[in-house]
């Protein structure tokens, strides 16, 4: 049985306990939060990850991506990061891993935190599709299920999944134009998989069968923004507001069917746009948990970490490694977060 079905029924569980204890809060608003949607509290029936609340009336929370790359596969060297990022205040990891065997790095990176971690699922899909048939564009619609499937089984708690790229949002960016194109790598593998096929995005055409997949293994839905901006000329337009129209509607479908829902964004904005985007995102979708994306507030240094993210992100280096923390933004001010 699901968190949102206990919370409805009027159970306050025990992680809805532990959370309101660590965010000084009283049970029964956390219990009322997720039964509202207001709040999630990632899980999962194959481990018991440290409870983590994240939004409304709760603290910010930070996430830790880490992962390896097509360049660098050192499965002892991300094990570390989750270290680190565990022992270093973060709330919960992504696990982002583009190389090497994805089943054994997401495996031992879980085994060693305690914190809820989360993973995109299409990323898996379409490089395995790569190595496979040579191209991403081959991929298997069933593959995509099934990856995600089988990650779930492995302890993942939360999954940012692609669902408001469709063929609908694609044709607002075609029509617009932009100057920086579409900077989510989820969101340009899918994009290119759908024009090539001439296909809707599975994700979204099978929303139904994804719920499934989510509720049976209690994995947290985090909406994916493809459409987000990767340059300030680009920011808040048609293309990125669409999607956000269409992962609102589609994460109220996912509370309505007891999966608990995060929706991302918004990308990569000036300053002055942060609490109009906030603002938004909350009123579209009901005041869910906004996982932020961005926004940077600068896009005069590109390859100066420590400019570009002064005014948003936190950046930790330690020799090769880089962990980039974002939050999950619990609250409608715009007051610059961790992200």
């Amino acid at each position: 049985m699901s968190l949102i079905t206990e919370a409805k029924k009027g159970s306050i569980t025990k992680e809805m306990k532990q959370v309101a204890k660590d965010e000084g809060v009283e049970p029964e608003f956390v219990r009322r939060g997720i039964a509202s949607g207001r709040i999630v509290i990632p899980v999962s029936p194959y481990r018991s990850p440290k409870p983590c609340g994240i939004g409304k009336g709760l603290r910010t929370k930070v996430n830790a991506s880490i992962g390896t790359s097509s360049d660098i596969v050192d499965i002892e060297m991300e094990i570390e990061k989750a270290k680190v990022a565990e022992a270093t205040g973060a709330d919960t990891l992504m696990e982002l891993s583009t190389g090497g065997d994805f089943y054994e790095i997401r495996k031992k990176i879980i085994e060693a935190t305690t914190l809820s971690v989360g993973s995109v699922p299409l990323y898996q899909a379409f490089i395995e599709a790569i190595r496979k048939y040579g191209s991403t564009v081959d991929m298997k619609e069933d593959e995509l299920f099934k990856v995600t499937a089988e990650q779930a089984k492995l302890g993942t708690n939360f999954m940012a999944i692609h669902t408001g790229i469709n063929l609908f949002t694609v044709e607002r960016l075609k029509r617009q134009g932009r100057f920086g194109g579409l900077c989510s790598r989820g969101g340009a593998f899918m994009t290119a998989w759908m024009l090539h096929n001439e296909k809707e995005n599975p994700l979204y055409s099978e929303f139904d069968y994804l719920l499934e997949i989510m509720k049976e293994h209690e994995v947290t839905l985090s909406m994916g923004n493809g459409m987000r901006a990767g340059a300030i000329h680009d920011s808040t337009d048609r293309a990125q507001i669409q999607e956000l129209i269409m992962n609102s509607e589609l994460s109220d479908r996912a509370h309505e069917a007891g999966v608990q829902t995060i929706v991302e964004g918004p990308g990569h904005i000036p300053i002055d746009e942060i609490d109009a985007n906030v603002k938004l995102m909350k009123r579209l979708s009901g005041e869910k948990p906004f996982y932020m994306l961005g926004p940077l507030v600068t896009d005069i240094a590109p390859g100066y970490d420590h400019i570009v993210a002064g005014n948003r992100r936190i950046h930790f280096k330690c020799s090769r490694r880089r962990f980039h923390l974002l939050c999950n933004s619990s609250r409608t001010s715009c007051a610059p977060q961790h992200r």
